[in-house]
């Protein structure tokens, strides 16, 4: 039985990409992810994070790695219901993962707030025969969602690590950072716009440059 994890990192970020990771794995193999120390992404630290993926991608018969950009976010994102389309979005790439890695059944977390109807979404997008377990928290539940949460942060971490190099420290990138909202003050003072890895349909972001356009306006 081939048994598969896919989960997604940056998902609320106002800054970079939203990474979504599977992991395949025999299932008689699963008991060797909890050996190794493997858990949620979220309560490890960067550097057990990055030694993980490792031992994770050594141990798995294949994973797969999707980017979606934040113009691909935006551009779904004002077409719609924010949340609707950004789920819609988010299960047809998990599908895209499924597909690669053709497993029998595929653990899910589940970003909608309905389990069921995202996994009915995913369904709808694969043209191959998955079992589908969508739950919420799945990272924490399934030591095999929780090693596609590790691939998914690390690889989500390297591109903000590329992006500071560039760009100088915007903190982490999360609307709840004042240092990321200080940047995006920032760039509108210094460029009028914001560059391409903001997300600009994010209401923080929309907030800011309301605010700055308010400041601009009150100069004339």
């Amino acid at each position: 039985m081939l048994i598969a994890g896919v989960d997604d990192a940056g998902r609320g970020s106002v800054i970079g990409p939203l990474v979504i990771a599977g992991v395949l794995m025999k299932e008689e193999n699963l008991p060797k992810l909890v050996q190794l120390g493997v858990r949620d992404s979220k309560v490890l630290s960067p550097q057990r994070r990055e030694k993980l993926a490792v031992e994770v991608k050594r141990l798995a018969l294949k994973y797969s790695v999707i980017k979606l950009s934040p113009n691909e976010i935006d551009v779904v994102v004002q077409t719609g219901r924010k949340l609707h389309k950004l789920n819609r979005l988010e299960a047809q790439t998990m599908a895209k993962v499924i597909e690669e890695l053709k497993p029998d059944i595929a653990y899910v977390d589940a970003s909608d707030v309905l389990e069921e109807r995202f996994k009915q979404h995913i369904l709808e997008c694969l043209s191959v025969k998955v079992e589908i377990i969508s739950e919420h928290k799945a990272d924490s539940k399934y030591p095999i969602v929780s090693a596609a949460s590790i691939i998914a942060k690390v690889e989500r971490d390297r591109e903000i690590a590329e992006l500071k190099k560039k760009y100088g420290d915007f903190g982490c990138g999360y609307p709840t950072d004042k240092k990321t909202i200080n940047f995006l003050k920032e760039c509108l003072e210094k460029f009028g716009k914001y560059p391409n890895f903001v997300r600009k349909s994010w209401k923080p972001a929309k907030r800011v440059k309301s605010q700055n356009d308010k400041n601009q306006t009150k100069l004339f």
